[in-house]
């Protein structure tokens, strides 16, 4: 089982990848990041995305829906943004987040390689 620091780069060997982070959602601090540079603080985009998980909980309460997320995109002009709840045992309350430029990424496989990640990751 891999640990946070090779999810993170494996995360960021997915074609396109700018910035991957392993978040807590109570909190929105980045545990560990990859990536990035100065004008992408990842940081700053785990703790935004963060509330972005925390609104969709809501609402699917709100709905009554009794679902799981499997992952939200966020599609901008030049990025697609993947953030991908774990699911495991260990991970619960944790949320991936991956940032693709969108030229580059192929975003079916970009979700099977974050989903086959997700699935092996042991924290």
């Amino acid at each position: 089982m891999p640990d946070m620091d090779v999810a993170l780069k494996d995360a960021m060997q997915i074609d396109g990848a700018i910035g991957a982070a392993l978040v807590d959602r109570s909190s929105g601090m980045a545990l560990g990041v990859a990536g990035g540079d100065r004008n992408f603080d990842l940081s700053v985009a785990a703790a935004a995305n963060t509330e972005v998980i925390r609104a969709k909980l809501r609402t699917m309460e709100m709905l009554g829906l009794r679902e799981n997320i499997e992952d939200v995109l966020i599609t901008l002009d030049s990025q697609y943004h993947l953030i991908r709840p774990l699911t495991g045992r260990t991970g619960q309350g944790l949320f991936i987040y991956l940032a693709l430029n969108k030229d580059r990424a192929n975003l079916a496989l970009a979700r099977h390689q974050l989903k086959r990640i997700e699935s092996s990751l042991d924290i």
